[in-house]
């Protein structure tokens, strides 16, 4: 194995940036001469801050390996026979190809590239629109179960997503603030949460050929009526299926079936409607659609497990 570290600094917006530049040649992969542009980013975790990751309880379970930004990645490419860690990729602009095991994907703006250890892969940045991608290595005693929540295949889709760019910009700022274990510790915490957020985001945009189910338009949907009331044929009807196909696929991406899920989202008004007004229990009821405020109670308390009234007494204290 060889390792190349060359220093640069560019001046963006009258800022000087230092960028970390890291190639690590094994056997196993082929490698472009591509060159990192003006804009680009490659920072990589020194060893001795890696061993330290690992070893410290509260990241121990997930840490960046390396992280990076490529800007419209003309003849960007790689190919691993074996992924000797765990890989996020991130398509904000143009497109690009993905070969995972024996599947294949067309890549674009608001795709997901997720490639688990140990599996053979290659891609590339489209000759003709080339594209703009974030990216972090990965590691540590959860890394699998962070990547199997992404989904069981190496692509998933989100759609573009600036919480997530500004994430990504925010542990490019952490990782440049120098060698402390505590900024990486930081950056490690934000990879948690951008993974799970990732995961959350790739479960919503999920769907099946000829089953799919727009999962925001269903939440609108719901959203609009928590003052009243909804049945199982309104919902089916909205996404166009049966009560049947529409109960089994939308318990497929939320694991709850539409009612349950439903009256949970009223909860969570009723929540609040407790925390921001003083308007009572039985009105409350009212404003969430039930007319019986017994009724609404005992659905509040198998949802929350306190009573509205206990909840804003906690509220209080």
């Amino acid at each position: 194995m060889m390792d190349y570290i060359a220093l640069q600094s560019h001046q963006v917006n009258k800022i000087p940036l230092y960028y970390v530049d890291v190639f690590i040649m094994k056997k196993t992969d082929i490698t472009s001469d591509w060159p990192l542009p003006p804009k680009g980013i490659r920072l990589l975790s020194p060893k001795f801050l890696v061993d330290a990751m690992a070893a410290d309880p509260l990241c121990e379970d997930l840490y960046p390996l390396a992280t990076g930004f490529y800007p419209q990645a003309r003849h960007h490419r790689m190919r691993r026979q074996q992924n000797a860690n765990y890989l996020l990729i991130y398509c904000t602009e143009g497109q690009g190809r993905l070969k995972a095991g024996k599947h294949e994907w067309s890549i674009k703006a608001g795709d997901i590239i997720s490639l688990p250890e140990g599996l053979a892969h290659s891609y590339r940045a489209d000759d003709k629109q080339p594209w703009t991608i974030y990216w972090a290595h990965y590691s540590g005693t959860l890394a699998r179960e962070y990547s199997q929540r992404i989904g069981n295949e190496a692509f998933a889709q989100i759609g573009l997503q600036p919480r997530l760019i500004a994430d990504f910009e925010a542990l490019f700022s952490l990782r440049r603030g120098g060698y402390s274990i505590d900024a990486y510790i930081h950056s490690a915490c934000r990879l948690k949460q951008m993974l799970s957020f990732i995961a959350y985001s790739a479960q919503r945009h999920q769907s099946q050929p000829g089953q799919a189910i727009d999962l925001v338009k269903i939440e609108e949907l719901m959203h609009l009526n928590l003052c009243g009331n909804l049945n199982l044929q309104a919902l089916a009807d909205e996404a166009n299926l049966s009560k049947y196909h529409f109960t089994r696929k939308f318990k497929q991406v939320t694991g709850h079936s539409p009612i349950q899920y439903f009256i949970h989202l009223k909860m969570q008004h009723a929540c609040q409607l407790l925390d921001s007004t003083a308007h009572s229990v039985k009105q409350i009821a009212l404003d969430t659609g039930y007319k019986d405020a017994y009724y609404f109670s005992r659905l509040f308390k198998q949802v929350i497990g306190i009573s509205p009234s206990e909840y804003r007494r906690n509220k209080a204290a």
